[in-house]
């Protein structure tokens, strides 16, 4: 049996400040809210910030790899780690 982790969020609709205007900027229009890998942070706003940062540094900035092969270099390693992000 595998153990799952349980973290405190706080849910979009109760979110004010930094915590609302970040939950706004990596709002995902398809899946209608904020992916719950970037939600673990709200107890500690700048944690998302920085993830959200280097998230997208990572997967937008200049590289000689397309984005395409990032998503899959990013897909291979999450499932090497069986892990679902």
């Amino acid at each position: 049996m595998s153990a799952r982790a349980w973290i405190h969020v706080i849910p979009e609709a109760e979110a004010t400040g930094e915590l609302q205007a970040l939950y706004a900027q990596e709002f995902d229009a398809e899946k209608q809210g904020t992916d719950n890998i970037m939600a673990v942070h709200s107890l500690n706003p700048p944690t998302l910030r920085a993830h959200a940062d280097l998230y997208h540094t990572v997967m937008h900035a200049q590289s000689p790899l397309r984005r395409s092969e990032r998503e899959m270099v990013a897909l291979v390693v999450s499932a090497i780690n069986q892990c679902r992000y």
